[in-house]
C-alpha cells in the first residue's frame, strides 16, 4: 500500500469516529463528486476532498457552531481545525510534503474557495452535502435550519454545481419542497 491509500485508509479511520452518523459517507460521498467533476483529480485533492470535514470527528478539539456569533467565522475556524488536523495524519503515513501541504491548502479554504483547485473541493462538499446529508440533517435540526443551511450552502455554489444540487431527487415530499424554496430564493 502506497503512501496515499494509507493516508486515506487513515482519514476515513478518523472519520468514522464522529458522532455525526452522515460524516463517513459524507467524506466518500464528497471524493465522489470531485471526481465527477474532475476525473483526473491528483491526489492532493482526493485528500482534501475525503479529509475536509476531518474536524467533526475529534470531539476534543472540533470547532463547535455554539461558539459562534457568525456563521462564516464558525465555518472558518472549523476549516482551518481540519487543516491543522490533517497535516500530522498525512506526514504520518509518508506522503510527499507538496502534498501534504496543498491538501492541507485546500481543506483550509474548501468553504470558500478562491480557486480553481479549492472552488472543485467546495463545490463537491456542498452538492455532497445535498445529496447525502440534507436529509439526516433536516431530521435531526428541522425545517427552519435545515433551511437556513441550505439556502447557504446553495449560495455558494458554482453555477455548474447548484444545476447539478436542482435535479437532485428525494423521496420524503417535505425535502423536495425545502429544495424547490431554497432554489427559488
Amino acid at each position: 500500500m502506497d503512501s496515499i491509500d494509507r493516508a486515506k485508509q487513515r482519514i476515513r479511520l478518523v472519520i468514522s469516529g464522529s458522532r455525526v452518523p452522515e460524516d463517513s459517507r459524507h467524506a466518500d460521498n464528497t471524493l465522489e463528486w470531485l471526481l465527477r467533476l474532475a476525473p483526473d483529480a491528483d491526489d492532493a485533492l482526493q485528500l482534501a476532498a475525503l479529509a475536509h470535514d476531518i474536524d467533526r470527528a475529534i470531539n476534543e478539539v472540533k470547532v463547535k457552531r455554539a461558539d459562534f456569533d457568525d456563521y462564516d467565522a464558525f465555518k472558518a475556524a472549523h476549516a482551518h481545525n481540519g487543516a491543522e488536523i490533517l497535516r500530522p495524519i498525512l506526514t504520518a503515513c509518508g506522503v510527499e510534503r507538496h502534498i501534504v501541504d496543498e491538501a492541507c491548502r485546500l481543506v483550509e479554504v474548501h468553504e470558500v474557495g478562491g480557486d480553481l483547485r479549492s472552488d472543485l473541493i467546495k463545490d463537491a462538499d456542498g452538492i455532497s452535502y445535498f445529496d447525502v446529508n440534507l436529509p439526516l440533517y433536516y431530521r435531526r435540526e428541522g425545517w427552519e435550519e435545515a433551511k437556513r443551511r441550505s439556502r447557504w450552502g446553495y449560495r455558494r455554489l458554482s453555477p455548474r454545481a447548484q444545476e447539478i444540487v436542482r435535479h437532485i431527487a428525494y423521496e420524503e415530499e417535505a425535502l423536495v419542497r425545502l429544495l424547490r424554496e431554497v432554489v427559488v430564493e
